[in-house]
């Protein structure tokens, strides 16, 4: 077990911060139970910290001692490593946007994947399946629009709509304009306002 356990060290050590190790990138090195038993023993030990059911990151070395890498940078791998969009909250996307001044208290992102918590040392990321609209045009502005005007819903979102139209470039525009129909129709009809109106 220790050989294995040195193995899978000497595989984390050459990911960058925040990249995720997971049980099945491991198999060349034994059978998945041996696998998944030395990384819940490197876990323990504090050598790798267990972000979720089967996702494991190695802390970050500081000056201060260990920390957990950073939510972004694992948010960013982990959907590289799983081929899922994940992109920032509709309450995320509403303050980069200057829509609201309020900042989300808790980590939230959205994703095409199932609904699940990452345990990041003492942060809690939690990832919430959602629609396919709102994730459409991903982290691009226009996808931030999208998310933030959901968030804010129909009542409160024609009042952002003057904030939009200053912020949004001609391209982040013609970007709504062509994802529009897959939006609901409250939502749709905002955009047609804010790009033609």
């Amino acid at each position: 077990m220790e050989r294995m356990a040195e193995s899978i060290m000497n595989v984390a050590t050459t990911l960058p911060e925040g990249v995720p190790l997971a049980a099945k990138g491991l198999l060349h090195l034994g059978s998945r139970a041996a696998v998944d038993q030395t990384l819940s023993r490197l876990a323990a030990r504090g050598e790798l910290i267990r972000a979720g059911r089967g996702i494991y990151m190695r802390p970050v070395q500081t000056r201060f001692g260990p920390r957990s890498p950073s939510a972004e940078q694992a948010i960013e791998a982990l959907a590289v490593q799983r081929g899922e969009t994940i992109v920032p909250s509709g309450a995320a996307a509403a303050n980069a946007l200057g829509l609201t001044t309020q900042v989300p208290v808790k980590s939230v992102y959205l994703t095409s994947g199932r609904s699940r918590v990452l345990n990041l040392g003492r942060q809690a990321v939690e990832l919430r399946h959602a629609p396919r609209w709102q994730l459409a045009l991903g982290s691009k502005t226009s996808g931030q629009a999208v998310r933030a005007l959901a968030w804010l819903g129909p009542d409160e979102a024609p009042k952002a709509l003057q904030i939009l139209r200053s912020k949004l470039t001609e391209a982040a525009k013609t970007e709504l304009m062509s994802a529009a129909p897959q939006f609901p129709t409250w939502l749709a009809r905002l955009v047609g306002e804010m790009v033609h109106g």
